[in-house]
Protein backbone atom coordinates (compact mmCIF):
# COMPACT_ATOMS: atom_id res chain seq x y z
CA UNK A 1 0.00 0.00 0.00
CA UNK A 2 1.30 3.23 -1.15
CA UNK A 3 0.91 6.85 0.70
CA UNK A 4 -1.75 7.44 -1.92
CA UNK A 5 -3.82 4.65 -0.73
CA UNK A 6 -2.75 4.83 2.83
CA UNK A 7 -3.99 8.40 3.85
CA UNK A 8 -7.27 8.47 5.14
CA UNK A 9 -9.45 10.50 3.33
CA UNK A 10 -11.81 12.94 5.42
CA UNK A 11 -15.08 13.67 4.45
CA UNK A 12 -16.79 14.19 8.22
CA UNK A 13 -16.19 18.09 7.94
CA UNK A 14 -19.50 20.13 7.37
CA UNK A 15 -19.91 23.65 6.74
CA UNK A 16 -21.76 24.41 9.73
CA UNK A 17 -18.16 23.71 11.60
CA UNK A 18 -17.19 27.29 10.72
CA UNK A 19 -19.59 29.40 12.55
CA UNK A 20 -18.31 33.05 12.12
CA UNK A 21 -15.33 35.12 13.02
CA UNK A 22 -15.20 33.71 16.57
CA UNK A 23 -13.63 30.65 14.97
CA UNK A 24 -10.54 32.94 13.89
CA UNK A 25 -9.69 34.98 16.93
CA UNK A 26 -11.96 35.81 19.17
CA UNK A 27 -12.20 38.86 21.32
CA UNK A 28 -12.34 36.25 24.17
CA UNK A 29 -8.65 34.89 23.52
CA UNK A 30 -7.25 37.74 22.40
CA UNK A 31 -8.43 39.19 26.05
CA UNK A 32 -6.75 36.35 27.67
CA UNK A 33 -3.38 36.81 26.23
CA UNK A 34 -3.11 40.21 27.28
CA UNK A 35 -3.96 39.29 30.96
CA UNK A 36 -1.55 36.64 30.94
CA UNK A 37 1.29 38.67 29.34
CA UNK A 38 0.36 42.05 31.79
CA UNK A 39 -0.37 44.12 28.91
CA UNK A 40 -3.88 45.73 30.44
CA UNK A 41 -4.36 49.62 30.07
CA UNK A 42 -6.99 51.19 32.33
CA UNK A 43 -6.70 54.05 30.49
CA UNK A 44 -9.25 53.90 27.06
CA UNK A 45 -7.29 54.77 24.13
CA UNK A 46 -8.05 55.19 19.95
CA UNK A 47 -5.96 51.90 19.39
CA UNK A 48 -7.24 50.00 21.68
CA UNK A 49 -4.61 47.05 22.86
CA UNK A 50 -7.30 43.98 21.60
CA UNK A 51 -7.46 45.44 18.26
CA UNK A 52 -3.56 46.05 17.96
CA UNK A 53 -3.24 42.41 17.70
CA UNK A 54 -5.40 42.55 14.53
CA UNK A 55 -3.17 45.56 13.33
CA UNK A 56 0.17 43.06 13.57
CA UNK A 57 -1.76 40.25 11.77
CA UNK A 58 -3.25 42.78 9.05
CA UNK A 59 0.58 44.28 8.20
CA UNK A 60 1.16 40.91 6.52
CA UNK A 61 -1.91 40.65 4.87
CA UNK A 62 -1.65 43.82 3.52
CA UNK A 63 1.41 44.33 2.70
CA UNK A 64 1.42 46.97 0.22
CA UNK A 65 -0.14 49.49 3.18
CA UNK A 66 1.58 51.91 5.32
CA UNK A 67 1.14 50.56 9.28
CA UNK A 68 -1.58 53.46 9.95
CA UNK A 69 -3.29 52.94 6.55
CA UNK A 70 -3.83 48.74 7.75
CA UNK A 71 -5.37 50.56 10.92
CA UNK A 72 -7.78 52.49 8.66
CA UNK A 73 -8.24 49.64 6.29
CA UNK A 74 -9.42 47.00 9.29
CA UNK A 75 -11.39 49.65 10.96
CA UNK A 76 -10.48 49.12 14.42
CA UNK A 77 -10.01 53.02 15.50
CA UNK A 78 -12.28 54.13 18.45
CA UNK A 79 -14.35 57.35 17.85
CA UNK A 80 -12.79 60.47 17.83
CA UNK A 81 -12.27 63.85 16.61
CA UNK A 82 -9.96 62.66 13.96
CA UNK A 83 -10.76 59.68 10.90
CA UNK A 84 -7.22 58.75 10.74
CA UNK A 85 -4.25 58.32 12.98
CA UNK A 86 -0.83 59.91 13.24
CA UNK A 87 2.34 57.01 12.15
CA UNK A 88 3.72 58.21 15.70
CA UNK A 89 0.74 56.54 17.64
CA UNK A 90 0.95 53.60 15.75
CA UNK A 91 4.38 52.81 16.62
CA UNK A 92 3.89 54.04 20.21
CA UNK A 93 0.29 51.55 20.47
CA UNK A 94 2.64 48.83 18.84
CA UNK A 95 5.70 49.00 21.86
CA UNK A 96 3.17 48.98 24.30
CA UNK A 97 1.39 45.60 22.77
CA UNK A 98 4.89 43.97 22.62
CA UNK A 99 5.64 40.88 21.01
CA UNK A 100 4.51 38.00 23.75
CA UNK A 101 0.87 38.47 23.41
CA UNK A 102 0.80 38.32 20.03
CA UNK A 103 3.23 35.05 20.38
CA UNK A 104 0.46 33.70 22.85
CA UNK A 105 -2.28 34.68 20.32
CA UNK A 106 -0.24 32.24 17.45
CA UNK A 107 -0.02 29.48 19.95
CA UNK A 108 -3.70 29.33 21.04
CA UNK A 109 -4.72 29.72 17.75
CA UNK A 110 -3.05 27.08 16.19
CA UNK A 111 -3.90 24.40 18.85
CA UNK A 112 -7.73 25.67 18.40
CA UNK A 113 -7.41 25.81 15.06
CA UNK A 114 -5.58 22.06 14.63
CA UNK A 115 -8.24 20.92 16.69
CA UNK A 116 -10.82 21.85 14.42
CA UNK A 117 -9.22 20.54 11.17
CA UNK A 118 -9.27 16.73 10.35
CA UNK A 119 -6.54 15.74 9.31
CA UNK A 120 -5.43 12.77 7.79
CA UNK A 121 -2.97 10.45 9.01
CA UNK A 122 -0.39 7.70 7.33
CA UNK A 123 -0.41 4.73 9.25
CA UNK A 124 -2.34 5.97 12.55
CA UNK A 125 0.48 9.06 12.50
CA UNK A 126 0.40 12.71 11.10
CA UNK A 127 2.63 14.19 8.55
CA UNK A 128 4.98 16.93 9.34
CA UNK A 129 8.47 18.67 8.56
CA UNK A 130 10.89 20.96 10.25
CA UNK A 131 12.64 23.18 8.15
CA UNK A 132 14.84 26.59 8.39
CA UNK A 133 14.10 30.51 6.84
CA UNK A 134 15.88 33.30 7.32
CA UNK A 135 14.05 36.61 7.30
CA UNK A 136 15.70 39.72 6.58
CA UNK A 137 15.27 42.77 9.15
CA UNK A 138 15.69 46.69 7.65
CA UNK A 139 19.33 48.01 8.38
CA UNK A 140 19.33 50.07 11.84
CA UNK A 141 21.65 49.71 14.51
CA UNK A 142 19.76 47.81 16.68
CA UNK A 143 19.03 45.07 14.36
CA UNK A 144 22.37 44.13 13.56
CA UNK A 145 23.46 44.60 17.07
CA UNK A 146 20.52 42.17 18.38
CA UNK A 147 20.01 39.90 15.05
CA UNK A 148 23.99 40.04 13.08
CA UNK A 149 24.75 39.27 9.51
CA UNK A 150 26.04 36.36 7.53
CA UNK A 151 29.29 36.61 5.73
CA UNK A 152 32.73 35.47 5.14
CA UNK A 153 36.28 36.86 4.78
CA UNK A 154 35.81 38.90 2.80
CA UNK A 155 31.58 40.40 2.25
CA UNK A 156 28.68 40.30 4.77
CA UNK A 157 24.86 40.35 4.01
CA UNK A 158 23.47 44.10 2.79
CA UNK A 159 20.81 43.49 6.22
CA UNK A 160 21.00 42.16 9.30
CA UNK A 161 19.01 38.28 9.55
CA UNK A 162 16.44 36.56 11.88
CA UNK A 163 17.00 32.38 11.33
CA UNK A 164 13.59 30.77 12.08
CA UNK A 165 12.68 27.80 11.97
CA UNK A 166 9.07 26.16 11.80
CA UNK A 167 7.39 22.80 12.39
CA UNK A 168 4.36 22.79 9.72
CA UNK A 169 1.48 19.94 9.44
CA UNK A 170 2.13 19.14 6.13
CA UNK A 171 -1.61 18.53 4.57
CA UNK A 172 -3.19 21.73 5.99
CA UNK A 173 0.15 23.76 5.95
CA UNK A 174 -1.08 24.53 9.63
CA UNK A 175 2.03 25.66 11.57
CA UNK A 176 2.34 24.05 15.04
CA UNK A 177 5.30 25.91 16.50
CA UNK A 178 7.91 28.52 15.50
CA UNK A 179 11.55 29.49 17.13
CA UNK A 180 14.01 32.36 15.83
CA UNK A 181 16.97 34.22 16.86
CA UNK A 182 19.72 35.71 15.64
CA UNK A 183 21.20 34.33 12.38
CA UNK A 184 24.18 33.31 14.62
CA UNK A 185 22.10 30.63 16.07
CA UNK A 186 22.28 27.15 14.72
CA UNK A 187 18.96 25.41 13.32
CA UNK A 188 18.98 22.52 15.72
CA UNK A 189 19.26 24.71 18.79
CA UNK A 190 16.55 26.38 17.37
CA UNK A 191 14.51 23.11 16.43
CA UNK A 192 15.41 22.06 20.52
CA UNK A 193 12.58 24.76 21.55
CA UNK A 194 10.34 22.60 19.28
CA UNK A 195 10.06 19.28 21.08
CA UNK A 196 7.72 19.58 23.84
CA UNK A 197 5.37 21.55 21.35
CA UNK A 198 5.25 18.62 18.74
CA UNK A 199 2.15 16.52 19.27
CA UNK A 200 2.03 12.90 19.88
CA UNK A 201 1.54 10.07 16.96
CA UNK A 202 3.16 11.78 14.36
CA UNK A 203 5.70 11.35 12.12
CA UNK A 204 8.48 14.62 11.40
CA UNK A 205 10.46 14.80 8.35
CA UNK A 206 14.03 16.73 8.55
CA UNK A 207 16.51 17.26 5.99
CA UNK A 208 20.03 16.60 6.33
CA UNK A 209 20.72 19.41 8.01
CA UNK A 210 19.12 18.80 11.30
CA UNK A 211 21.44 15.80 11.72
CA UNK A 212 21.70 15.64 15.19
CA UNK A 213 21.57 12.22 17.17
CA UNK A 214 21.15 13.98 20.61
CA UNK A 215 18.02 16.44 18.96
CA UNK A 216 16.41 13.07 17.09
CA UNK A 217 16.79 10.66 20.56
CA UNK A 218 15.12 13.89 22.62
CA UNK A 219 12.11 14.12 19.56
CA UNK A 220 11.28 10.18 19.88
CA UNK A 221 11.11 10.11 23.45
CA UNK A 222 9.40 13.38 23.80
CA UNK A 223 5.87 11.93 24.18
CA UNK A 224 4.39 8.85 22.57
CA UNK A 225 4.86 7.74 19.08
CA UNK A 226 6.36 11.14 17.84
CA UNK A 227 8.73 9.31 14.99
CA UNK A 228 11.32 11.00 13.47
CA UNK A 229 12.19 10.69 9.05
CA UNK A 230 15.62 11.86 7.74
CA UNK A 231 18.58 11.16 5.39
CA UNK A 232 21.74 9.31 6.54
CA UNK A 233 24.72 11.54 6.55
CA UNK A 234 27.39 11.05 4.24
CA UNK A 235 29.77 9.03 6.00
CA UNK A 236 27.95 8.15 9.35
CA UNK A 237 29.24 4.89 10.86
CA UNK A 238 27.11 2.13 12.19
CA UNK A 239 26.43 -1.36 13.33
CA UNK A 240 24.15 -3.48 11.57
CA UNK A 241 22.42 -5.40 14.20
CA UNK A 242 19.80 -7.45 11.48
CA UNK A 243 17.97 -7.21 8.15
CA UNK A 244 14.52 -6.24 8.05
CA UNK A 245 14.29 -7.07 4.21
CA UNK A 246 15.52 -5.64 1.17
CA UNK A 247 17.14 -2.49 1.46
CA UNK A 248 16.27 -2.74 4.96
CA UNK A 249 18.16 -3.11 8.26
CA UNK A 250 18.28 -2.23 11.64
CA UNK A 251 21.22 0.07 12.91
CA UNK A 252 23.01 1.59 16.01
CA UNK A 253 24.78 4.37 15.63
CA UNK A 254 27.01 5.68 18.21
CA UNK A 255 26.38 9.21 19.69
CA UNK A 256 29.61 11.35 20.50
CA UNK A 257 31.20 12.53 23.29
CA UNK A 258 30.14 16.32 22.56
CA UNK A 259 26.68 15.12 21.65
CA UNK A 260 26.18 13.56 25.34
CA UNK A 261 27.64 16.80 26.68
CA UNK A 262 25.39 18.90 24.82
CA UNK A 263 21.79 17.12 25.13
CA UNK A 264 21.45 15.86 28.26
CA UNK A 265 20.29 12.25 29.20
CA UNK A 266 21.16 11.22 25.72
CA UNK A 267 21.87 7.60 25.45
CA UNK A 268 25.44 6.15 24.38
CA UNK A 269 24.10 4.37 21.08
CA UNK A 270 20.68 5.21 19.19
CA UNK A 271 19.08 2.75 17.16
CA UNK A 272 17.36 3.37 13.96
CA UNK A 273 16.07 1.88 10.60
CA UNK A 274 18.38 2.17 7.79
CA UNK A 275 16.34 2.24 4.31
CA UNK A 276 18.35 1.91 0.79
CA UNK A 277 16.54 2.70 -2.22
CA UNK A 278 17.62 3.37 -5.31
CA UNK A 279 15.08 6.66 -6.99
CA UNK A 280 15.53 7.96 -10.07
CA UNK A 281 19.00 6.38 -10.74
CA UNK A 282 20.49 7.24 -7.38
CA UNK A 283 21.01 5.45 -4.34
CA UNK A 284 19.09 7.14 -1.02
CA UNK A 285 19.54 6.35 2.17
CA UNK A 286 16.95 7.12 5.08
CA UNK A 287 17.30 6.71 8.65
CA UNK A 288 14.11 6.25 10.80
CA UNK A 289 13.10 5.87 14.24
CA UNK A 290 9.97 4.13 12.58
CA UNK A 291 11.74 0.45 13.34
CA UNK A 292 8.52 -1.83 12.78
CA UNK A 293 8.86 -3.12 9.19
CA UNK A 294 5.34 -4.71 9.34
CA UNK A 295 3.44 -1.54 10.58
CA UNK A 296 5.35 1.07 8.48
CA UNK A 297 6.37 -0.50 4.91
CA UNK A 298 9.62 0.75 3.93
CA UNK A 299 8.17 0.94 0.64
CA UNK A 300 5.61 4.34 2.04
CA UNK A 301 8.51 5.65 3.61
CA UNK A 302 10.79 6.61 1.23
CA UNK A 303 8.10 7.86 -1.12
CA UNK A 304 6.91 10.22 1.87
CA UNK A 305 10.47 11.99 2.06
CA UNK A 306 9.37 13.79 -1.28
CA UNK A 307 6.32 15.18 0.83
CA UNK A 308 8.96 17.43 3.11
CA UNK A 309 9.05 20.08 -0.04
CA UNK A 310 5.22 20.95 1.51
CA UNK A 311 7.31 23.31 4.21
CA UNK A 312 9.38 24.79 1.57
CA UNK A 313 5.84 25.82 -0.09
CA UNK A 314 5.14 27.16 2.75
CA UNK A 315 7.88 29.52 2.99
CA UNK A 316 7.21 30.79 -0.91
CA UNK A 317 3.86 31.33 -0.02
CA UNK A 318 4.85 33.84 2.96
CA UNK A 319 7.60 35.78 1.35
CA UNK A 320 6.57 35.65 -2.09
CA UNK A 321 2.70 35.71 -2.18
CA UNK A 322 1.59 36.84 1.10
CA UNK A 323 4.59 39.82 1.95
CA UNK A 324 4.41 40.27 -2.27
CA UNK A 325 7.93 39.76 -2.33
CA UNK A 326 8.90 43.12 -0.14
CA UNK A 327 11.71 40.33 1.44
CA UNK A 328 12.49 43.18 4.34
CA UNK A 329 10.15 43.61 7.44
CA UNK A 330 8.96 46.50 8.47
CA UNK A 331 10.18 46.93 11.81
CA UNK A 332 13.09 48.77 13.03
CA UNK A 333 13.94 47.67 16.51
CA UNK A 334 14.41 44.16 17.69
CA UNK A 335 11.03 44.28 19.90
CA UNK A 336 9.25 45.06 17.02
CA UNK A 337 10.76 42.94 14.49
CA UNK A 338 10.18 39.97 17.03
CA UNK A 339 6.24 41.17 17.27
CA UNK A 340 6.07 41.38 13.39
CA UNK A 341 7.21 37.62 12.65
CA UNK A 342 4.71 36.36 14.87
CA UNK A 343 2.17 38.53 13.46
CA UNK A 344 3.21 37.12 9.93
CA UNK A 345 3.06 33.07 11.28
CA UNK A 346 -0.44 33.78 12.97
CA UNK A 347 -1.45 36.16 9.52
CA UNK A 348 -0.30 32.83 7.93
CA UNK A 349 -2.35 30.52 9.93
CA UNK A 350 -5.23 31.96 9.65
CA UNK A 351 -5.17 32.04 5.81
CA UNK A 352 -4.46 28.39 5.47
CA UNK A 353 -6.96 27.57 8.54
CA UNK A 354 -9.85 29.47 6.07
CA UNK A 355 -8.44 27.56 2.55
CA UNK A 356 -8.91 23.76 5.23
CA UNK A 357 -12.51 25.12 5.51
CA UNK A 358 -12.70 25.70 2.04
CA UNK A 359 -11.01 22.48 0.79
CA UNK A 360 -13.06 20.07 3.10
CA UNK A 361 -16.24 22.03 1.86
CA UNK A 362 -15.68 19.69 -1.39
CA UNK A 363 -15.19 16.51 -2.43
CA UNK A 364 -11.94 14.39 -1.98
CA UNK A 365 -9.85 17.75 -2.39
CA UNK A 366 -7.11 18.15 0.24
CA UNK A 367 -5.65 21.77 1.79
CA UNK A 368 -2.49 21.54 0.09
CA UNK A 369 -4.57 21.91 -3.49
CA UNK A 370 -6.50 24.87 -3.31
CA UNK A 371 -4.10 27.94 -4.91
CA UNK A 372 -2.72 29.92 -2.14
CA UNK A 373 -1.94 33.31 -4.68
CA UNK A 374 -5.67 33.84 -5.55
CA UNK A 375 -7.48 32.30 -2.34
CA UNK A 376 -5.17 34.43 -0.38
CA UNK A 377 -5.99 37.69 -2.32
CA UNK A 378 -9.74 36.47 -2.01
CA UNK A 379 -10.07 36.13 1.59
CA UNK A 380 -8.23 39.38 2.34
CA UNK A 381 -10.86 40.62 0.53
CA UNK A 382 -13.45 39.17 2.54
CA UNK A 383 -11.69 39.83 5.72
CA UNK A 384 -11.61 43.26 4.17
CA UNK A 385 -15.41 44.08 4.11
CA UNK A 386 -16.35 42.43 7.34
CA UNK A 387 -16.27 45.64 9.37
CA UNK A 388 -19.05 46.64 7.15
CA UNK A 389 -21.25 43.94 7.09
CA UNK A 390 -24.23 43.50 9.73
CA UNK A 391 -23.38 40.95 12.29
CA UNK A 392 -26.79 39.03 11.24
CA UNK A 393 -25.01 38.84 7.41
CA UNK A 394 -21.57 37.19 8.84
CA UNK A 395 -22.89 33.33 8.55
CA UNK A 396 -23.76 34.66 4.69
CA UNK A 397 -20.54 35.65 4.07
CA UNK A 398 -18.67 32.43 5.19
CA UNK A 399 -20.75 30.28 3.49
CA UNK A 400 -19.89 32.53 0.14
CA UNK A 401 -16.32 32.11 1.10
CA UNK A 402 -17.02 27.95 1.21
CA UNK A 403 -18.85 28.39 -1.74
CA UNK A 404 -16.28 30.12 -3.72
CA UNK A 405 -13.87 27.29 -2.64
CA UNK A 406 -14.21 25.51 -5.99
CA UNK A 407 -12.62 28.08 -8.34
CA UNK A 408 -9.08 27.49 -6.29
CA UNK A 409 -9.12 24.41 -6.31
CA UNK A 410 -5.27 23.28 -7.75
CA UNK A 411 -5.67 19.85 -10.67
CA UNK A 412 -3.39 17.38 -9.55
CA UNK A 413 0.36 18.22 -9.83
CA UNK A 414 1.91 17.08 -13.08
CA UNK A 415 5.56 14.93 -12.89
CA UNK A 416 8.67 17.00 -13.86
CA UNK A 417 8.66 17.10 -18.10
CA UNK A 418 12.96 17.82 -17.95
CA UNK A 419 15.25 17.26 -15.42
CA UNK A 420 17.01 19.29 -13.44
CA UNK A 421 20.02 21.53 -15.03
CA UNK A 422 23.07 22.63 -13.36
CA UNK A 423 23.85 25.84 -14.08
CA UNK A 424 27.40 27.01 -14.76
CA UNK A 425 28.28 29.46 -11.23
CA UNK A 426 28.91 32.60 -12.43
CA UNK A 427 32.55 34.15 -12.48
CA UNK A 428 33.69 37.22 -10.70
CA UNK A 429 35.83 37.77 -13.53
CA UNK A 430 35.37 38.50 -17.26
CA UNK A 431 35.62 35.79 -19.44
CA UNK A 432 36.76 35.29 -23.15
CA UNK A 433 33.73 33.21 -24.84
CA UNK A 434 35.47 29.84 -26.01
CA UNK A 435 34.96 29.98 -29.81
CA UNK A 436 33.20 27.01 -31.55
CA UNK A 437 35.89 25.15 -33.93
Amino acid sequence: MFLRQALNTVHQFSAEQLSGLSDLLSPEMIDECLKDTGVTTIRKRRLPMEMMVWSVVGMSLYRHLSMEKVVSQLDILLPGKKPFVAPSAVIQARKRLGSDVVKAVFNKTQQLWHEKTPHPDWHGLTLHAVDGVVWRTPDTPANDQHFGRTGNKTTISDYPQVRMVCHMELTSHLLNSAAFDSVASSEVDLTAQLVDQSPSHSLTIFDRGFYALGLLHRWQTSGEEKHWLIPLRKGARYTTLRKLGRGQELVELALSPQAKKKWAGAPDTLQARLITKTIKGKEVKLLTSMTDPLRYPGADIAELYGHRWEIELGYREMKQYMLQNNLTLRSKTPELVTQELWGMLLAYNLLRFLMCQMAYAQKNVMPYQIGFKQASLFLVGQLQLLPAVAPGRIPEVMKYILDMAESFTLPERRERSYPRAVKKRPSRYATRPSRKR
